[in-house]
């Protein structure tokens, strides 16, 4: 008697994500740490410096964390309004905040008091860096107004009245410290020079500018608004370079990786996009559960911290390479014992005795082996019917073919009904399985439908199912009819290659002549 042959497993192509070295690179992160703050978290900004500590901006409170801290190690209070920004100097030791009553206060990282006070803007301000030599801090605010201030003075020392609307963005070039960009509401994004009176350069974004952010090299410029990220040459006088739409909602904030190699946009569609800087297409994505508002990346991006209008701070920490533990030595076999026998010539008499490996049958084909069809089909065996669908429906198959399927189908509970409905209703619509699965849905149809209306949830499931047959079954329907136009198209195309038409030669005479189709 021959041994029982195992059901032959027919392969798929793989759907999904394509797996590429970003997939990998922004995947390995730990599960996030979320930490709850007062407000919706406006502004994020890490530490230049070891050991890379972050500010968070939030309601009228700017709290300071470590980067494995899950409560603050210093909080900033002393506002008299909610606070809107903060940024770390070069140094880390520093640190420049603005809030909604136009105050500018300037914080020693290791006081809780503010050092200095700019007082100068009428309303509320929105952007705050300090310039690249360290003395100086530009701020943007709702009064359509740029300021430049002197750190040692606490004194204001220009004043630019170019924009429009209002000043919600802006950053300083870190190489030269008379460059600052900033971006507004009235569509535009300038470039003053603080030895001028006047910007030196304005792009139009087109839509109300939420971020921009300067490449270090200070080459290029990023600015984002509305659902585009824009990027524009700065050697080139403002030059487009690039305006990507990939967000659904307005991009709230931008960022860079530590190699430059990435840029990182968030948004109110509560993703976070990565793109590469040389083709600028996305090369990964990160789901968040609301509308983001700031982003911020550590040094080597280490720690991405997310900050979300629901007042949720998302932490993610890169996983850390698993270092092999040291096991103790063992006791090798001598030199003697591999040599043993390596010169050994084979003899013709000799005889070759192989132990073949035992191959083990799976749960299914010993269910199978055993004709358990009733008992054990799709019920001891889940996993088959989440992670791997092809087996069960090549199970399915098998048991169409041994003309056993109505039989492993009937007489089921509502707890297994229920479990096999849900694979039908979860696989039926992929055309890879249907050609099986609407054989097996139309079975169970038959069977159950007289007994329908007994239990809620598997009426529910069952008109579900049913609903996807029929609509199924008008698809190929649909398709059968659009395969036979197309048939007619392609037989009226094919005519002779020849068509006998009357002619007539040089004599007068009749002649049949063949116009080529």
């Amino acid at each position: 008697m021959a041994g029982y042959k195992p059901v032959a497993i027919q392969t798929y192509p793989i759907l999904g994500e394509k797996i590429t070295q970003d997939t990998l690179y922004w995947n390995n992160y730990k599960t996030p740490v979320q930490i709850k703050e007062f407000g919706a978290v406006s502004k994020v900004d890490f530490s230049p410096q070891p050991p890379y500590n972050y500010a968070v901006t939030a309601s009228s409170r700017i709290h300071i964390y470590g980067r494995y801290s899950q409560e603050p190690i210093k909080t900033f209070s002393r506002f008299k309004d909610t606070a809107y920004c903060a940024t770390f100097r070069q140094d880390g030791r520093l640190l420049v905040a603005g809030s909604e009553d136009g105050g500018v206060q300037l914080f020693d990282i290791s006081g809780r008091a503010p050092l200095r006070q700019f007082e100068g803007h009428t309303k509320a301000v929105h952007t705050v860096d300090f310039t690249a030599d360290k003395y100086h801090v530009v701020s943007g605010a709702d009064d359509y107004t740029v300021k430049l201030w002197d750190i040692p003075n606490s004194k204001e020392i220009l004043t630019f009245k170019e924009h429009s609307d209002y000043v919600r963005c802006g950053c300083a070039s870190k190489l030269n410290p008379d460059l600052f960009i900033t971006g507004s509401y009235d569509h535009t994004v300038k470039m003053f020079d603080a030895r001028t009176s006047e910007s030196v350069l304005s792009v139009e974004h087109g839509q109300p500018v939420e971020s921009v952010l300067l490449f270090p090299s200070g080459g290029l410029l990023v600015s984002a608004g509305g659902r585009y990220v824009k990027v524009w040459d700065m050697l080139k006088g403002g030059q487009l370079l690039v305006s990507l739409k990939n967000h659904h909602k307005t991009v709230t904030c931008l960022c860079l990786s530590s190699s430059g190699q990435r840029l990182l946009s968030g948004s109110l569609d509560r993703k976070v996009k990565v793109y590469s800087t040389t083709s600028y297409k996305v090369v990964h994505s990160f789901d968040y559960a609301a509308s983001i508002l700031s982003l911020a990346l550590a040094h080597e991006d280490e720690t991405i911290v997310v900050g979300m209008t629901n007042g949720i701070l998302s932490v993610k920490h890169r996983k850390s390479e698993a270092k092999k533990e040291s096991l103790p030595r063992r006791r090798r076999p001598a030199y003697r014992t591999f040599i043993k026998g390596k010169n050994y010539m084979k003899q013709r008499d000799d005889i070759l005795i192989n132990r073949p490996a035992k191959k083990h049958l799976e749960l299914y084909d010993r269910d199978l082996k055993h004709f358990r069809i009733s008992k054990h089909f799709l019920k001891n065996h889940p996993t088959c019917t989440i992670k791997t669908p092809e087996i069960t429906v090549s199970i399915i198959k098998e048991l169409n073919r041994r003309g056993v399927l109505a039989n492993a189908l009937a007489g089921r509970d509502e707890k297994e009904i229920s479990h096999v409905l849900n694979f039908l209703i979860r696989n039926l619509s992929q055309p890879r399985f249907a050609p099986v699965l609407i054989n097996a849905a139309e079975i169970i149809i038959d069977i159950y439908l007289p007994v329908i209306g007994q239990s809620p949830v598997v009426d529910k499931k069952f008109l579900l199912l049913q609903g996807l047959v029929e609509k199924e079954i008008d698809y190929q329907r649909e398709l059968l009819e659009t395969l036979g136009m197309m048939d007619m198209l392609f037989a009226t195309m094919r005519r002779k290659e020849g068509t006998s038409v009357l002619g007539h030669t040089s004599d007068g005479f009749p002649e049949n002549k063949k116009i080529e189709s």
